[in-house]
């Protein structure tokens, strides 16, 4: 009676592992090992299965040469399942070799009407080995597997292997038999159960991923690695907080490349995205760590600057700008120069509001785009300053001196 129930309970659990494992490795870019996990288990249960519809009614021999050959396969797919799981750089014949081995011993020990107890001994070897090399796998990988199931896993299979060494007891001591299979079920139980938990470690880390994989295109530019302009918003946020500090001001540096559009289509798209993303090294390179730098459009920036005490900040800060910008970038050995037209709006003197300064900024940008490009204008002020007015004040004091 207890045999049946050990046996029916552990098929019908197993029956209910095949269809967890099936469904998980249904799912797409799964780890392959679930799907020879679910092998795994679906010849176990037809193991027990067929051991308890053949018990007392087929010949002893035949029914333990069929209970054999579902245990093996059992472990060859435990084995190749764990295999794949962990990417182990190890060949199928390893595993398959000795499998073939099991498979002439069994049929030659059949076909020799060999004793059960020295017939046992061949796949009780077997199911032991294989079992320890899954053990040593997942200790040599604990480290690499994520959380601490295949340490369990490690832990579980060992058991195995040390309960398989007693198998051929089952047939000197008739109660053994029946106690054997039940502390089999039960570790077998542990080890599938932390199988499929490190497949769900590796679907929450797939999440975790691709949550992780979304913030960014959510808040970066995937070209330059700047933020893009929802992050922006956010962060602006937090740059008012600053703001609010006595004598303490904001300012929006809106920039528009000068000569990109040349340079992509003579060149191509290729090269002009390598001239952005200088672009954008510059720019972070150029900036204090309370500012912020980000990509709003193809060759569009805004740059942020923060906790700033007096407006001639804004000048030092613009024609800084404009010298990382018009410096030549090599692209392939070849020397491309750009030119930038920056427009700048103060909070809170031009706007309350991110939207509203970026406006503001906009059409001081259009002032300098119509005068003639390469250089910065803020908001209100009478004419933009170019680079080349810059310059020829430099020359004119220097003549002068």
């Amino acid at each position: 009676m207890l045999f049946d129930i050990v046996h029916t309970s552990g098929t019908t659990i197993y029956f209910v592992f095949v269809i967890l494992f099936w469904w998980m490795s249904r799912v797409p870019r799964t780890n392959p090992g679930a799907g020879w996990w679910a092998c795994a288990i679906l010849g176990a249960a037809l193991s027990r299965l067929l051991l308890l519809a053949l018990d007392g009614i087929a010949d002893p021999r035949t029914v333990a040469l069929v209970y054999a050959v579902f245990t093996a396969l059992e472990k060859v797919f435990l084995v190749l399942g764990i295999i794949r799981f962990l990417k182990l750089d190890i060949r199928d014949r390893w595993v398959l070799w000795p499998a073939g081995l099991l498979a002439a011993w069994t049929g030659a020990a059949w076909l020799a009407a060999v004793s059960l107890p020295a017939y046992s001994i061949g796949l009780a070897a077997f199911n032991t080995a294989a079992l320890a090399f899954m053990a040593a796998c997942c200790l040599a990988r604990r480290r690499e597997a994520p959380g601490r199931f295949i340490r369990v896993t490690a832990i579980a299979s060992s058991a195995l292997a040390l309960h398989w060494t007693t198998f051929p007891l089952a047939f000197f001591h008739p109660r053994w038999q029946t106690i054997g299979f039940a502390v089999g079920t039960g570790l077998v139980l542990v080890q599938y159960l932390s199988l499929l938990a490190n497949v769900l470690l590796q679907f929450q880390q797939r999440l975790l991923d691709a949550e992780e994989r979304a913030l960014e295109l959510a808040y970066y530019d995937p070209l330059t690695g700047l933020n893009n302009k929802n992050y922006l918003s956010k962060l602006f946020e937090q740059a008012l907080l600053l703001a609010t500090r006595p004598h303490h001001f904001v300012a929006v540096f809106y920039i528009d490349l000068d000569n990109f559009k040349p340079i992509n289509d003579s060149a191509g798209h290729r090269t002009g995205d390598e001239v952005l993303k200088e672009v954008a090294r510059r720019l972070k390179g150029g900036m204090r760590s309370t500012d912020i730098s980000a990509r709003i459009g193809g060759d569009e920036f805004i740059v942020v600057a923060t906790q700033l005490e007096q407006e001639s900040q804004i000048d030092r800060i613009a024609r800084k700008l404009l010298d990382r910008l018009t410096a030549e970038i090599q692209v392939d050995g070849v020397a491309y120069s750009l030119g930038a037209s920056i427009g700048v709006s103060l909070y809170p003197a031009h706007g309350n509001t991110l939207p509203a300064l970026i406006e503001a900024a906009d059409e001081a940008m259009y002032q300098v785009k119509y005068n003639g490009k390469n250089g910065y204008a803020i908001h209100g002020r009478d004419g933009p300053r170019t680079a080349e007015a810059d310059a020829g004040n430099a020359e004119a004091k220097a003549g002068a001196a």
